[in-house]
């Protein structure tokens, strides 16, 4: 399938990380998602009850990823990938979550992880 809907970028401030420091402060977390859908019944009716409510589908994913701790990004995507493949009209899903402030030892501008996962 072709078809798919693309949020990119939805930033949210989050503790998530292995050390005691990352529980302690928010820290950005930036989240792309992509959801492969049958998007002809939207395009033919033109009724948002067709298709996957993008405005709704984010404020999931901020809540989710707010609200939840999780040691590693992969879980977090993981997550992520769950609320998203709990709309039944999503087929498959790609989801990347950056961590740009990671605590690393090497200057560099954003680490990630991307998973995909479908029914």
């Amino acid at each position: 399938m072709t078809d798919r809907i693309d949020l990119a970028g939805i930033e949210v401030l989050a503790k998530h990380g292995v050390y005691p420091e990352e529980k302690e402060r928010l820290q950005p977390f930036i989240v792309d998602v992509t959801a492969h859908l049958d998007l002809a019944p939207a395009g033919r009716s033109d009724d948002l009850a067709d298709t996957l409510d993008y405005g709704a589908l984010a404020s999931e994913i901020e809540k989710v990823v707010a609200s939840e701790s999780h040691q590693l990004i992969e879980r977090v995507a993981q997550t992520v990938a769950e609320t998203v493949l709990s709309h039944e009209i999503v087929d498959r899903v790609e989801v990347t979550i950056h961590k740009p402030e990671a605590p690393v030892e090497v200057s560099l501008r954003d680490i990630s992880v991307t998973i995909e996962r479908s029914r």
